[in-house]
């Protein structure tokens, strides 16, 4: 049984949510990243999500836009972001998921990305532009190396594109609960509950639920309908605001998150 399925069994015997946690690898460095990793890591965090830095991000908002920048400028690169993952790898043992857009996938080829991807400690695959029709390409290699794909499904996602999601997807499925770019909200997306409701028709894959949650209430409404919630933006932005803190102050919030669970 694969770190994320294992993960999202323990959650659901215990009869309660997960929190998933997105950071950008290589923000503000590599250092301080592997830090904060382990970090959020130590304050509860069930999965990590960390995002590969590109220039040319089309869901990201401006948050994680600048997160990127900042990544981008100190040099961080996939390898780099697989060095990280490696280095955080010695020290837990919490699933970690690399969200990715294709390109630098396909610059090192998708074959030589899953081999470096599952040595590091990778356990699943988000490839955020890249459409479930056409992941053949990408999944196989990602099959043979003992890691997870996993595919987005939207508002907007036919019920067959959700079935062909679930079919191809493991790990999880990641819900975007709104259109639009990623960013804290105030509240979450009206017609959540109905969407996941839907989705859960076609698939039986664990559904993770994300896009505008900032606050513990948040996570407990999300939870209350999906197995985990996604908590990306709003956690990027600590880390940008904390400084020389930032291991510290993430991990509190992650903290004060996992609260409400």
């Amino acid at each position: 049984m694969s770190r994320l399925a294992s993960t999202f069994a323990r959650l659901r015997d215990a009869h309660r949510g997960g929190l998933v946690t997105y950071v950008t690898a290589g923000d503000p460095d590599a250092d301080t990243c592997t830090k904060i990793l382990t970090a959020i890591s130590a304050a509860g965090a069930d999965v990590l999500e960390v995002g590969v830095p590109f220039s040319d991000p089309l869901a990201d908002g401006p948050v994680i836009q600048r997160a990127s920048e900042r990544a981008l400028a100190a040099g961080m690169t996939l390898r780099g972001t697989l060095d990280i993952v490696r280095a955080v790898r010695t020290r837990i043992d919490t699933p970690i998921v690399l969200f990715t857009y294709a390109n630098p996938v396909v610059r090192m080829t998708p074959e030589g990305f899953a081999r470096a991807a599952a040595d590091a400690g990778v356990d699943g695959v988000l490839m955020l532009d890249f459409p479930v029709e056409e992941s053949g390409p990408w999944r196989t290699p990602m099959i043979e190396a003992g890691l997870d794909p996993i595919f987005l499904v939207s508002p907007t996602t036919s019920d067959g594109r959700i079935e062909r999601s679930a079919e191809l997807g493991r790990g999880f499925l990641y819900v975007i609960s709104r259109l639009g770019i990623t960013g804290a909200r105030d509240t979450l997306a009206e017609g959540m509950g109905g969407l996941l409701e839907r989705v859960r028709r076609h698939s039986d894959l664990p559904l993770a639920v994300g896009f505008g949650i900032s606050r513990p209430e948040h996570v407990a409404e999300a939870c209350g309908f999906a197995d985990a919630a996604v908590v990306g933006s709003a956690l990027v932005n600590v880390i940008a605001e904390a400084g020389g803190s930032a291991p510290e102050r993430a991990g509190e919030y992650v903290r004060w998150l996992k609260s409400a669970l």
